[in-house]
């Protein structure tokens, strides 16, 4: 496990072990920290890192499976408050930041 920091939130990488599926790498969580204010000494579980079929890493974020008519949807638990998909990306380069630095790590 390792952990990666910012100023109000780390990212803890838990590294994949058997029995997981192919191309997932490691589980991740967003740790927020003592300056985070009400959420500090809480951490939001669910995201994961992916190796791509093509090459390069993926970030799934937190999600809730429903059915709808016997149809399998997805709720996303993480969403912007803006409706801007790229304001995640920032989440999404820090969690791929700390995977890289666990790399670095291990070998």
């Amino acid at each position: 496990m390792s952990k990666h920091s910012s100023a109000v939130v780390s990212v803890k990488i838990v590294p994949s072990i058997a029995n997981t599926p192919a191309g997932k790498l490691a589980d991740a969580e967003v740790v927020f920290e003592a300056d985070a204010g009400p959420f500090k000494g809480l951490k939001l579980v669910g995201f994961a890192v992916w190796e791509r079929r093509g090459g390069g890493r993926n970030v799934t974020f937190p999600a809730r499976v429903y059915s709808v008519n016997g149809e399998r949807r997805s709720f996303a638990l993480l969403r912007p408050s803006n409706g801007e998909a790229s304001t995640q990306e920032a989440i999404r380069d820090l969690i791929l930041d700390a995977y890289s630095a666990t790399e670095v790590v291990q070998a």
